[in-house]
């Protein structure tokens, strides 16, 4: 199977680099194939890693490496001094990419940026239902609600009005659901009766621009010339698709891709001793966890929950899957995120409480849970399925009989969203730092509805309060509602918080100005290659 692959892979690079007999191509080393390459559409960081990084850019976004917020598409901004109005003054000069089937006929404008919000949030907007006209990022922050107009000043003036003030609205805006799309294109392929084409052969204002996708084996980029900020180094970006980290490694080491995202814990010790690799890390501002599908009996009792929490062997697990390369969790917020509770008293692994507590709730001993596990690595994760099966043994011990699912991923994501699961792995990687990026999107009652709410839970007291501290501008009163949030999280046990991973990457040595995002997206844009 590796040397089909790996043939595979060459043949891409060789494809890639005969189009340009002098250009720099860099191949990066994907995990997986996107669902789409809109953005607006998917949450998964295969897919934000194929359209929102390389081709899209925001209004705002973080210097690379970072969690520090600067202007992109917008040069600058007020906010209004009760917290509602945001005026966004455009960037002049911004070209749009272009498309066998479309050449833009003007630079990027206020009407660019109206389109791509009130896409998302009219459902008379004729892209509304297009691709499934799922915006789960957008909806999970009640957006819809939240922005009462986005009206045109100017060609390059933007003001968004509020219902109330919004606390992390502008870290918001860098988050990968607000890219910018071309209203000009949009328009055309509506025309000619395409609308789909807008998110599968997608026109943005980035660094990078799609040439050709072959699923489940290479997506081919190429430079933009005319991006705002200067041409990229790279003339050519390759993703060659390897869902294998053993298979990755090995490209990696023949050269075959010169950039790989989560490698197998086992292999770390062999990239630091490899002198053609250097070998990054960096805290990752992440959470992997169990989620339980809190409208589906028997877990929909809290009982049941905290019982199955508790006989989880967590730091067997820590131990075996992530081997030095995570640390246990307790709360949903990871410590590098500001008021994460650090006095929160974990779950102890307490099988004979488990029992106790299962037999309170009448569980009948050899009751079936389905446990489905992610079949991808991600930052979170870099083992679903050894972790799956650890679980499973531990609660064998309580007596309860875990069948481990699994579906391809971007099914999984799908069946997860739709609630078709009782326990699933899953896990989030911040997109803005903030805390409520954890809390809205993960567990509010909004985001239960078909969101990335995978727990399905809904539990009144929880979602005011992070409602109320979304709308509060004291960080100080803020900081003491996710406290007392966490409290809440850890009494009703809507999920089992289970790792912080420290994110690696290996980068071979050829590979200059390569930087690791905290947020866990791959850009390439400041990336040179010899």
């Amino acid at each position: 199977m590796q040397k089909k692959v790996t043939g595979l892979a060459l043949a891409a690079l060789t494809l890639a680099l005969s189009a340009t007999a002098t250009g720099k191509t860099l191949v990066y080393c994907s995990e997986g194939s996107p669902e789409n390459f809109n953005p607006q559409l998917y949450t998964s960081g295969t897919s934000v890693d194929a359209s929102a990084a390389p081709i899209f850019n925001r209004l705002v976004d973080f210097k690379v490496g970072t969690t520090e917020l600067v202007p992109s598409l917008a040069e600058s901004w007020e906010i209004s001094p009760d917290g509602k109005v945001y005026t966004f003054h455009l960037r002049k000069g911004v070209k749009f990419q272009s498309n066998k089937v479309f050449t833009p006929t003007r630079d990027f404008n206020a009407y660019d940026v109206i389109f791509s919000f009130m896409r998302q949030k009219d459902a008379s907007n004729p892209y509304h239902k297009v691709s499934g006209g799922a915006y789960t990022n957008f909806d999970s922050l009640e957006f819809g609600s939240l922005i009462t107009a986005i009206d045109k000043v100017d060609d390059h003036t933007v003001r968004f009005t509020l219902a109330h003030a919004e606390a992390p609205f502008l870290a918001d805006l860098a988050w990968y659901f607000a890219s910018i799309h071309s209203a000009e294109y949009a328009d055309a392929m509506l025309k000619a009766g395409t609308p789909e084409k807008v998110d599968m052969d997608p026109i943005g204002t980035g660094p990078f621009q799609l040439v050709q996708y072959q699923k489940d084996s290479r997506i081919l980029y190429k430079a933009f010339p005319q991006y705002w900020q200067g041409k990229a180094k790279l003339d050519r970006l390759v993703y060659t698709i390897a869902p294998d980290a053993s298979v990755r490694f090995a490209k990696l080491e023949k050269n075959e891709c010169q950039v790989m995202p989560f490698p197998n814990p086992a292999d770390l010790p062999a990239m630091r001793e490899n002198k053609d690799i250097v070998l990054q890390q960096k805290a990752g501002l992440n959470t992997g966890f169990l989620a339980f599908n809190t409208q589906k009996a028997p877990l929909d009792n809290v009982k049941v929950r905290q019982a199955l929490t508790m006989a989880i062997n967590k730091p067997a697990i820590i131990e075996a899957v992530f081997r030095g390369t995570g640390t246990a969790a307790k709360n949903l917020l990871p410590p590098g995120v500001w008021s994460a509770d650090q006095g929160l008293q974990d779950y102890a692994y307490d099988p004979q409480q488990a029992k106790k507590l299962l037999q309170e709730a009448g569980i009948a001993e050899g009751t079936a849970i389905d446990l489905w596990a992610m079949p991808v690595q991600r930052p979170y994760n870099p083992n679903a399925r050894r972790m799956a099966e650890m679980i499973q043994a531990d609660w064998a011990k309580v007596g309860i009989n875990a069948k481990v699912v699994s579906f391809e991923w971007g099914e999984y994501l799908k069946r997860v969203k739709s609630g078709e699961h009782q326990a699933a792995l899953m896990g989030w990687t911040t997109a803005t730092g903030d805390p409520d990026n954890f809390f809205g999107p993960l567990f509010s009652c909004t985001s239960a509805q078909g969101g990335s709410n995978s727990a399905k839970w809904c539990y009144q007291p929880f979602d005011q309060l992070i409602t109320k501290a979304r709308a509060e501008q004291d960080r100080d009163k803020r900081f003491a509602m996710y406290q007392q949030a966490q409290q809440i999280m850890h009494e009703q046990a809507p999920a089992v918080m289970i790792a912080h991973s420290t994110i690696f990457e290996p980068v071979r040595k050829e590979v200059s100005g390569y930087e690791i995002d905290p947020f866990g997206k791959h850009i390439f844009y400041q990336v040179d290659i010899k």
